[in-house]
């Protein structure tokens, strides 16, 4: 879930807008939410398109390479650049939700607590409160994956943002030659999947809090060398190449292939989307689409919190003793996390973001601030 900026952030003339990625970001979200709801319908097995879910994050991790590139990478190697500024419009993106949602949590936690509701264990650990609060716990500097426990992939982000003149530099580098970039992105991520697995005994696409800052490494940098085919002008045809990539997704994760065969699957799916001019995606551009799209870092970010909610709560009513519940309470518990994000969105994400964003402007950075204003039209974000 990636956490990604709008080209609000770019410099003096922001980049067009890319509306089909918008509603992809919603498909990952969903795909998440999947994985983690799935256990709560009384059907007794999984699909594995649901189990493979946890993938959902790589899709986001590539996204946000890509979209980062896009927004920052010519102001980058022309020297027009600003990592204060970038660092800043960065937290205002990500933070006050991250914050919001564990704060949350903790609420929760204490309350279940006070009235004597069990809560899984560790939702509270004190210790890794720190790290939590700093974005630090996917460095492997938090003790236990406590309060809202998705949040580490934020601290992933987080990562691959302090980092990134790295990743803008070495795709600079290789401008002319994308598809040579290309490559060297896609063959060092599968290199570092299976050594990882070798070493660590389970893949790096289920890592978390230990080495979550190392989950978002070679997707990044995937996303980062597919823009630069993007630049150069995309791929032919890309509405029948996007319709192939998700089909082979889907396949693919039904049959359990392999993590990195998915993940390259969907860089290519994002290249292709990114290909695609608002006109031709279709319902890929609509409002509705681009709306579920901005929504879904929050769907993202609230999932825990409502579940946590939601679960026990229905289970009380239901007297469900294991928590899961027949299809039509299943789908209201899930359209209910949709719901919530909206309203964490409207009344706390996107309010706190804008309040955030006006700070620089009385600083050295106010006049770069009202030339973006003025020269960059109104638009739908690409990602929120």
């Amino acid at each position: 879930m990636t956490a990604v900026p709008s080209p609000d952030d770019a410099g003096p003339i922001a980049p067009a807008d890319l509306r089909p990625l918008t509603a992809l970001r919603f498909v990952a979200a969903a795909w998440v939410v999947l994985y983690t709801c799935w256990p709560y319908l009384d059907v007794g097995f999984t699909p594995h398109l649901a189990a493979k879910g946890y993938l959902g994050v790589e899709l986001f991790f590539v996204l946000s390479g890509f979209i980062l590139s896009h927004v920052y990478l010519e102001a980058f190697g022309t020297k027009r650049f600003g990592y204060r500024s970038f660092l800043w419009a960065r937290i205002a993106r990500v933070y006050p939700l991250h914050l919001a949602t564990l704060l949350g949590v903790m609420a929760l936690a204490i309350g279940a607590a006070a009235a004597g509701i069990a809560m899984q264990a560790r939702v509270i650990d004190w210790p890794s409160l720190p790290a939590n609060l700093l974005m630090l716990h996917a460095w492997g500097l938090a003790p236990e994956a406590a309060f809202n426990h998705p949040s580490w992939s934020i601290s992933a982000e987080w990562f691959a943002y302090l980092t990134f003149p790295v990743f803008a530099a070495g795709a600079w580098a290789l401008r002319a030659r994308p598809w040579l970039a290309v490559t060297a992105a896609a063959a060092a991520l599968m290199a570092l999947y299976v050594v990882f697995q070798q070493l660590a005994g389970f893949s790096l696409t289920q890592a978390t809090i230990r080495w979550g800052a190392l989950r978002i490494v070679p997707c990044f940098a995937l996303g980062c060398t597919l823009y630069l085919v993007h630049r150069r002008g995309g791929v032919a045809r890309p509405g029948l190449l996007s319709g192939l990539a998700l089909v082979l997704i889907v396949a693919a994760a039904s049959v359990q292939a392999w993590d990195g065969f998915i993940v390259l699957l969907g860089g290519m799916l994002i290249l292709a989307l990114g290909s695609l001019d608002n006109v031709r995606a279709g319902p890929l551009s609509s409002r509705f689409a681009v709306w579920l799209g901005e929504i879904s870092y929050a769907l993202y970010m609230v999932l825990i919190p409502w579940t946590l909610v939601a679960v026990n709560g229905v289970a009380r009513l239901t007297g469900s003793e294991d928590k899961t519940f027949a299809l039509p309470i299943w789908l209201g518990i899930v359209l209910g996390a949709v719901v919530a994000a909206a309203v964490a969105h409207h009344l706390v994400e996107k309010p706190a973001r804008t309040w955030l964003r006006k700070l620089p402007s009385r600083g050295p950075n106010a006049d770069h601030a009202k030339v973006r204003q003025e020269k960059s039209p109104a638009r739908v974000s690409p990602v929120g």
